[in-house]
């Protein structure tokens, strides 16, 4: 059916909002993209000043993580805030835009009226499929991302709603073995009706903080599919993370884990035999079969990936259009099953999949079918608390609620923290027990004080020289850097990366711990911002350069890949950035000893409750939180991480 064409307002007033967009493109407000998308999209048709303010915005938005707009927010414009906390605008930039772009239609049902006639949108209605906007009841689309939640809640719910057959007697022996019974463990085993919950469908989602035991938890599902498949030796186990860093901690951990199982399975089951085939974990990118020159896959509906069973790490960091595209190549009878932390900061790119498929994790919500297949699967009896009347995928999401390695300061500030409870997380940073310390009021050679000594051993330890193996040597100083990290909320500014990493560099050269010549100098630690199939590094990596043993004067950047070291040439690495700082969106995936984090003087609106989460629980031992102002951690804390999509809605 054609479009009503929309009458467009009158000349000065449309020239005046181009000019407003204009300068808010100039001041670094708007991304130029999101100026040349909403060009493009009224040089489509008619295009009436809320038209172009929409497109803007929504174009904008992407840019923040959010897949689409809501027609209610849009309503809420005119004269009001409106959509200027999500744009990290002020009240009167916002203001200014939307007045020039009035009068604005008046509610949800305006706003629907007026897109809904604009030839430039697919309301789902029409015949027509080029539009680069699309309107799906109250939302409004770049059409790709509509495009890929609607396949991932069409994916997500079929695969939800698929019940597997399932022998719960031998299932409840196995998991018997697998999770023998310990005295005083909290009850119910999570872990294991976990395992027995992710054996009747065709997905599973694992969620739970730090120390909860994902990877535990996930090696003995390994074990108890390999356990119950009618021919265990022909089952094809594929491991995934998002980045390289998290892929290999992935397939470490797994593989301790087996290693214990193995003993305590003996001769019933293959394990060792069995896990053996499964070969390396692999970036997303890598499974999927990337290209340079394309944003598809080689894998597809088309040319599917060969497995029966996926596990994806780090679940959190795998963003919209990612999990639509491994869906896609996913065959219909493999499981898929993702772990992750929902608490966690998500993706950088559009998208909060993980947060928005396990929203209501915390409350469980299980029916009484699943209550009485865990019952007589596990031996476990799930809490009256967590009954409900929850959806398909609530069947198949569980959430780790105990955890063994985050019970001292450190678990106690994370908790306080992604509760919002700024008084508490106040009260465990002012103990200062040990494991967790607090600079107020930091001065920035505090924190360059703390690189010194954080950074010392490895530098150390490289200067020391190799003793004879070389490989070992290596490891070494990949270990020792690998165990102190400064983590940082912003890239710019004093307190952002890019400050940061030139100040620790000078710092360091003027303590005589390292000497830089140039650019690339020994010691210089570095990480990979851009996926390189030729050398085999992907975005997230990170490395060392170290002299190359077999060339004189040349330099090679040593990464550690769980105990195993590989290396690149320095001159082939042409994406890559010092890493003494690292943002904490970069840090996800990874662990280290002693962190350091680093938040900015000024409010700023990627300062979260989340984003501060993240940062703590990369500590495994001791935890330190530098702020020059307090009020800006407790305005951090009070901040949740809002994602505006429609995959909630969509699933059901």
């Amino acid at each position: 059916m054609a479009k009503t064409s929309t009458k467009s307002a009158g000349p000065a007033n449309i020239d005046a909002l181009w000019d407003q967009i204009g300068a808010l493109t100039e001041a670094g407000e708007l991304r130029r993209l999101s100026n040349a998308f909403a060009r493009f999209v009224a040089s489509l048709g008619s295009a009436p000043p809320p038209l172009v303010l929409a497109a803007a915005v929504l174009s904008e938005l992407e840019g923040h993580g959010h897949s689409c707009v809501q027609l209610a927010d849009l309503a809420e414009a005119e004269g009001s805030a409106g959509l200027a906390p999500l744009l990290g605008w002020s009240e009167e930039q916002w203001r200014a835009l939307a007045a020039l772009a009035g009068p604005l239609p008046k509610g949800v049902k305006g706003w629907h009226t007026l897109l809904s006639g604009c030839e430039q949108v697919w309301d789902r209605e029409s015949f027509d499929y080029d539009q680069p906007l699309v309107l799906d009841g109250e939302r409004l689309y770049l059409r790709r991302y509509w495009r890929d939640e609607t396949q991932v809640a069409r994916a997500v719910r079929q695969r939800a709603e698929a019940a597997l057959p399932v022998d719960t007697a031998a299932v409840r022996g196995w998991l018997d073995t697998l999770f023998p019974a310990q005295p005083d463990a909290p009850a119910p085993d999570w872990q294991k009706l976990a395992c027995a919950i992710a054996l009747r469908g065709a997905v599973a989602i694992i969620t739970g903080g730090p120390g909860t035991g994902k990877t535990y938890t996930v090696a003995r599902l390994l074990a108890l599919l390999f356990a119950t498949a009618p021919e265990a030796s022909r089952q094809r186990v594929a491991l995934a993370a998002p980045t390289g860093k998290a892929a290999a901690r992935l397939k470490q951990s797994i593989d301790k884990a087996l290693g214990e199982l193995a003993e305590r399975v003996g001769d019933r089951l293959p394990l060792r035999e069995l896990t053996g085939r499964m070969g390396a974990a692999r970036t997303l990118h890598s499974l999927l079969g990337a290209r340079p020159d394309t944003r598809a896959f080689a894998h597809h509906r088309g040319n599917p990936l060969d497995v029966d069973v996926l596990i994806v790490d780090e679940a959190s960091m795998v963003h919209l259009e990612m999990m639509a595209s491994l869906l896609d190549a996913l065959p219909p009878t493999a499981t898929l099953i993702l772990l992750g932390d929902k608490d966690q900061l998500a993706s950088v790119e559009a998208g909060a999949v993980l947060g928005d498929l396990c929203h209501d994790a915390h409350d469980g919500n299980y029916d009484a079918d699943t209550l009485a297949y865990v019952a007589a699967a596990s031996g476990e009896a799930i809490p009256a608390q967590y009954a409900g009347a929850g959806g398909p995928l609530a069947q198949q999401t569980v959430m780790l609620r105990h955890s063994r390695r985050f019970g001292g300061p450190i678990g106690q500030l994370a908790l306080a923290i992604n509760a919002g409870d700024g008084d508490r997380a106040e009260d465990v940073l002012r103990a200062g027990e040990g494991s967790v310390h607090w600079i107020e009021g930091a001065q920035p050679a505090q924190l360059l004080a703390l690189a010194q000594t954080g950074y010392a051993p490895y530098l150390e330890h490289l200067r020391a020289g190799e003793q004879g193996d070389h490989e070992a040597w290596v490891r070494g100083v990949l270990q020792k850097f690998e165990a102190f990290r400064i983590l940082c909320a912003v890239r710019d500014g004093e307190w952002g990366v890019a400050g940061l990493n030139e100040a620790i560099e000078k710092r360091l050269e003027s303590a005589r711990l390292l000497r830089r010549s140039g650019e690339w100098y020994v010691g210089r630690p570095v990480m990979v911002t851009r996926n390189d199939y030729a050398t085999s590094v992907f975005n997230g990596d990170i490395g060392v350069t170290l002299p190359d043993p077999a060339r004189a004067g040349a330099l090679r950047v040593y990464f550690l890949e769980g105990d195993k070291v590989r290396s690149v040439l320095a001159t082939r690495l042409r994406n890559v950035e010092t890493a003494f700082a690292m943002t904490v969106h970069k840090s996800q995936g990874s662990e280290f000893a002693h962190t350091v984090l680093a938040l900015p003087r000024e409010r700023n609106a990627v300062l979260t409750r989340e984003l501060v989460y993240t940062g703590i629980t990369r500590a495994s031992k001791e935890f330190t939180l530098v702020t020059p102002a307090g009020d800006v951690l407790f305005d951090a804390i009070a901040r949740r991480t809002h994602r505006t999509s429609g995959l909630q809605e969509l699933i059901g």
